[in-house]
């Protein structure tokens, strides 16, 4: 049984998702640095360039190499910008689960590329990797990751009671870390009827290819 993710990059009409490479060091670490990816994630504040090359070198292939999980780059198809990240974790090859999360440049938000680059990531799970569950995992305030959720089809399936830290400035201008929930979605191959045709209604793209 196959325990680990291949090298992929998956299209869309906008996008590529791609294997992390060490030319993306200074936008990834300038995309890290942003108060909303500070207040949502645990990634360390402020994040430094030599820590994003740690990332891309060392800490994403050792993921994949595990079997736990698969960092992809999120690019613009026309300009190679890097614009987000898709990760997975935790992943549970025997149940065929894993989890996703995404962060989008603060840059590059309004476009829908969470949601393109989320459902597209999905298609290949469900389609080529033949995974059967999906499962992401969104702060109780942070409404913007939740609207990502609904778009692609998820189904909230509960809440987490005070699983979630979360980070917000004190006065001094210093972070500091607050409890709040987690709200549990989860996403099924048949969940996904009708979610890129509503995407491209939507003005979103609804094409998707790997290799």
């Amino acid at each position: 049984m196959t325990t680990t993710f291949p090298d992929i990059s998956i299209n869309t009409d906008r996008l590529v998702l791609r294997a992390l490479e060490e030319a993306d060091a200074p936008a990834l670490a300038e995309m890290m640095n942003d108060e909303l990816v500070g207040a949502w994630t645990a990634v360390p504040q402020p994040f430094t360039e030599p820590a994003a090359r740690r990332w891309i070198t060392e800490y994403a292939p050792a993921e994949r190499a595990a079997g736990r999980g698969i960092d992809l780059a999120v690019t613009e198809f026309l300009t190679q910008r890097l614009v987000g990240i898709i990760q997975l974790g935790k992943t549970n090859w025997r149940v065929r689960s894993t989890e996703l999360s995404y962060i989008v440049a603060p840059w590059a938000r309004g476009e829908g590329y969470a949601s393109e680059a989320a459902l597209a990531t999905a298609q290949w799970l469900f389609g080529d990797q033949k995974f059967e569950r999906l499962e992401l995992r969104t702060a109780a305030d942070n409404t913007a990751s939740q609207q990502v959720a609904q778009k692609i089809g998820c189904i909230s399936e509960g809440v987490l009671r005070n699983a979630c830290i979360a980070r917000t400035r004190t006065e001094d201008g210093s972070w500091t870390e607050l409890r709040t929930d987690f709200i549990v979605w989860g996403l099924l191959p048949e969940d996904l009827d009708g979610v890129a045709d509503q995407m491209a209604e939507a003005g979103y793209s609804s094409y998707t290819d790997w290799s």
